[in-house]
């Protein structure tokens, strides 16, 4: 299911669209990496946000490592540990919307799975560049919150 949002500007930046989709992948014995990765051509901004971390149906009680594999600020490749999964004492983890910039590659790099990870991947298009929306998605315009009062003493 994707929404799309209306979002607001300064008049520095163009206008854009937003677009959310769920993410979902699992990592197993037999498929130890997924790899998310955008079209170089495509000039929106993505963002992939991590959920949850679980262990699903099937698992053995040892040890799952999950990596997420991307790149630094000089380009090199780095693979950081984000979740240390076992089915006696932590089937899940909650992470709490982390967020990433794509490419970015999901890794089991210990143990058999199966882990499922979920999350939500966000595309802001902006306003030239062609971005067809489908009938079924509806506009919103963002709300705007009325201003903080102090605190009567």
């Amino acid at each position: 299911r994707a929404t799309l949002v209306k979002v607001d500007s300064s008049p520095l930046e163009m206008p854009a669209v937003v677009c959310t989709a769920q993410l979902c992948c699992e990592l197993t014995a037999s498929t130890k990496s997924y790899t998310f990765q955008v079209d170089e051509e495509d000039d929106s901004d993505h963002i992939l946000a991590l959920s949850v971390v679980c262990l699903t149906d099937g698992a053995k009680d040892e040890c799952n490592v999950v990596e997420v594999i991307g790149r630094n600020h000089e380009n090199q490749e780095i693979a950081v540990p984000v979740a240390n999964l076992k089915l006696s004492c932590q089937p899940l983890l909650s992470l709490d919307n982390f967020k990433l910039q794509p490419p970015v590659t999901f890794r089991l790099a210990a143990g058999s799975g199966p882990v499922h990870l979920s999350g939500w991947h966000r595309i802001m298009h902006r306003e030239d560049a062609s971005f067809e929306e489908d009938d079924d998605l509806s506009d919103e315009d963002e709300e705007e919150l009325p201003p903080i009062m102090p605190a009567k003493k």
